[in-house]
């Protein structure tokens, strides 16, 4: 059973698309369910000034999505690597066992989408 919080970003998702001249973009699936989670980030004035998702998946992966993109919008970039899975966890107010994969490829697209950041890859 979901949490009232994961059904509502997954019926009502938040900052959902792409950001046409994104500053970094990241794309990772889960090779073990499928699942596929695509963020595209800007930055303005050192901080995360937009940042949209894409997603292809299970319920648990939409929202998750939808709330990391909350998470960490407003954000300088060095806040937004200290986001911890426990932060994401408690904003979907929590997840079955069965689909604890969803906070995983959602903090590890995030990490990737910063690591372009910094490396300007």
């Amino acid at each position: 059973m979901y949490s009232t919080q994961v059904l509502d970003h997954f019926e009502h998702p938040r900052n959902v698309g792409t950001i046409a001249d994104a500053d970094a973009s990241a794309r990772i699936e889960n090779p073990a369910c499928g699942d596929i989670l695509e963020l595209t980030i800007k930055i303005a004035d050192e901080r995360i000034a937009e940042i949209r998702f894409r997603a292809k998946g299970c319920v648990a992966a939409m929202a998750c999505g939808s709330a990391l993109t909350e998470l960490v919008r407003g954000k300088s970039v060095d806040e937004a690597r200290k986001l911890t899975r426990e932060e994401l966890l408690r904003a979907v107010g929590g997840l079955p066992q069965a689909s604890s994969h969803a906070s995983h490829l959602a903090m590890d697209t995030l990490q990737a989408v910063l690591q372009q950041l910094s490396t300007g890859d």
